[in-house]
């Protein structure tokens, strides 16, 4: 009962406080932010889905750890590979099967290749199964496949329970 009345809690108490943020705190504020905050939630809630849940928040810190030295070992050989002659570039697309579920998961996986500089994710198939990934410079596919297995879906399956 009280899910229907306040579909969204925590996301009505954050509108509501930024509107108090952006305005002043007259009785007029207050109660117009309130049902500002309490109206657009109840319009909102039916366009949400159920989010996967954090099983283990303590794997996040490794997670961004992993991923930020990534980005500088990626960094530095996209740099020496731009610098030296193109010739030496075979960019590829590469069909990653995925074994994480959910939405959020695999967005933060397909966010995560994105991030790291030589990849870039292009487009998750129809059935969420594959996801396709561009690479600047592919040497070895299964290499590739087994390293973002391993690195980031592994852990994102550890993290998210998925």
């Amino acid at each position: 009962m009280i899910r229907r009345i306040f579909p969204m809690p925590v996301h009505s108490l954050l509108l509501w406080l930024v509107w108090l943020l952006l305005n002043d705190f007259s009785a007029g504020h207050i109660v117009l932010g309130g049902l500002l905050a309490w109206g657009i939630a109840l319009v909102a809630s039916p366009f949400t889905s159920a989010q996967t849940k954090v099983v283990r928040p303590l794997l996040i810190p490794v997670y961004f750890a992993v991923l930020l030295w990534d980005i500088l070992i990626s960094n530095l050989d996209v740099a020496r590979r731009v610098m030296g002659p193109n010739r030496s570039l075979r960019p590829g697309f590469v069909a990653l099967p995925l074994d994480i579920t959910g939405d959020f998961p695999q967005t933060a996986l397909a966010s995560t290749i994105s991030l790291t500089p030589g990849t870039v994710s292009v487009d998750l198939s129809s059935d969420r199964r594959w996801l396709y990934i561009h690479v600047l410079h592919l040497d070895d596919e299964a290499e590739l496949i087994a390293s973002i297995k391993q690195g980031y879906e592994r852990r994102l399956r550890e993290i998210f329970a998925c």
